[in-house]
């Protein structure tokens, strides 16, 4: 036990406790469902049948606009998302889920990834309809914005805004710097105090250099560690061939409960599959969203379709290869009291590569999330300039982020996970009921790229050829800046 827990009091872990049991058990798995298949048969699949799509979008050049403004580029941006995506829930998380939940838990990873992409490439729509110019040059925006612009109901936005930035520039740092510091503690014997200490200057070195510093290292760090990382377990794989497809049909039978020997009853399954799977590729939670807003491009389709193919990358692709290389390890033991998190994907590397999987590992863990450290703190910045765009407060936000990085080192990893779990539920509430009452927006935003591309045309965004009206827009369209006076906050 880190004795830096005891700082933490009863009456904060009794309000973690509860609302986990009251959000996940009772309301949050079936709204994410149900708002996945809903977004995903109005939109005819749009998440699959406009694949390659995604693709073409993900290498366009940033647009400079008919305001002047210029934002970073459709990668960049994809990479600022990744960055946060791409962490602990993919290796630390997804262990957890298997241990607690059985294989089947991978399934239902893969349901939450497949009806969420329709689910993000709405938010991320939305997103880029109501973004603002922010005064750096570029853009900035996310849910806060288009509930309050799209919705006129800036006190939701508000408070969404709030439940971000504790989120994840709070909450969901300290479980990417606790993992590092659980990695680093098993594999090298480092003290979390040491590691703490080193995490929080580095991330006060990059969060005061800007977004674009922080695009620029999301941008090169994680297609390389994403790209290594899968290339390790692919060469597990061709070792151990003769095992995929009976442990793909273990993951099927245990979803529905067909094959309980290897643990989990279903119910267990669902709920960790769901509620990691959500850590890791935050489809809906109204995360994303402030990523793709800061990108300059012709359309905000394109973003939507960036977005929904990062939800792939997450879980389809990395998450996915981390399952399997957790399911081969012969190890493997399931319930509450077996060993979890990092641990576990520490010993399955050992057993499959020897001691340089360990090793290995350990730098993999630092390097995912150190990349979700910095897109973690994007988030919560641009909703702080939602909220104040004081530079007095915005500082103090710094220095707090600096802090608790160090914090979430030397706590206990359940007291981390639970809090982060519990903000994440609230906050993909708000979201998901917001951009259910946006959808016909984004609906109306889709009909119109897909008319320009069968005309052969380059999609280009003109607010006023909509066969609905917007309101509140201002960065598509100088004529409409001024229709509405909530359009400015």
């Amino acid at each position: 036990m880190r004795d830096f827990d005891s700082l933490i009091p009863d009456w904060f872990k009794t309000f973690i406790q509860v609302g986990n049991d009251l959000i996940w058990s009772q309301y949050l798995i079936g709204l994410l469902l149900t708002a996945g298949v809903f977004f995903t048969i109005s939109s005819k699949f749009v998440q699959i049948r406009w694949l390659p799509e995604m693709f073409r979008a993900l290498t366009e050049k940033p647009e400079t606009l008919d305001s002047g403004k210029k934002g970073i580029s459709p990668f960049q941006a994809f990479a600022i998302s990744a960055g946060s995506r791409v962490g602990t829930g993919n290796i630390a998380g997804v262990a957890t889920a298997i241990v607690l939940g059985g294989p089947g838990a991978v399934f239902w990873m893969w349901v939450i990834a497949i009806v969420g992409a329709a689910s993000a490439f709405i938010e991320s729509t939305l997103a880029q309809v109501y973004k603002v110019p922010d005064e750096a040059g570029g853009f900035r925006g996310g849910p806060a914005y288009y509930i309050t612009k799209g919705l006129n109901q800036r006190w939701l936005g508000v408070v969404f805004a709030v439940l971000i930035t504790i989120t994840f520039a709070f909450v969901f740092n300290t479980v990417q710097s606790n993992t590092i510091a659980e990695s680093l503690q098993t594999q090298y014997s480092i003290s979390p105090v040491v590691t703490g200490i080193v995490l929080a200057v580095i991330t006060a070195i990059v969060i005061f250099g800007g977004v674009r510093s922080i695009a620029k290292l999301s941008s090169v760090i994680v297609p390389f560690m994403a790209i290594i990382y899968v290339a390790m377990v692919f060469v597990i794989l061709l070792i151990n061939y003769d095992q995929i497809i009976p442990m793909i049909s273990t993951i099927i039978k245990s979803a529905f409960g067909i094959d309980q020997a290897a643990g989990g009853a279903v119910g267990f399954a669902v709920l960790q599959g769901i509620k990691r799977g959500l850590f890791s590729n935050e489809a809906g939670m109204g995360s994303a969203p402030n990523a793709a807003a800061t990108a300059a491009v012709s359309h905000p389709v394109k973003q939507g379709l960036i977005q929904a193919l990062g939800v792939f990358f997450d879980t389809i692709l990395v998450c996915t290869a981390t399952a399997i290389m957790i399911l081969l390890y012969t190890g493997l033991e399931f319930g509450e009291d077996a060993k979890q998190g990092v641990a576990v994907t520490q010993s399955a590397l050992n057993e499959h590569l020897g001691s340089a999987g360990g090793i290995f590992l350990t730098i993999a863990i630092t390097l995912f999330a150190f990349s979700s450290l910095v897109g973690n703190y994007y988030y919560g910045q641009s909703n702080m300039e939602f909220l104040s765009r004081n530079k007095v407060v915005l500082f103090i936000f710094r220095c707090l982020v600096v802090i608790l990085v160090f914090f979430g080192a030397v706590v206990k990893t359940e007291t981390v996970w639970s809090t982060a779990d519990v903000f994440m539920g609230l906050m993909a509430i708000v979201n998901i009921i917001a951009i259910i009452a946006l959808s016909n927006v984004a609906f109306a935003v889709m009909r119109d790229y897909q008319r320009q591309r069968k005309a052969g045309k380059r999609p280009i965004f003109r607010p006023e050829e909509l066969e609905i009206n917007l309101f509140g827009i201002e960065c598509w369209g100088q004529d409409l800046k001024k229709t509405k006076p909530y359009d400015k906050f």
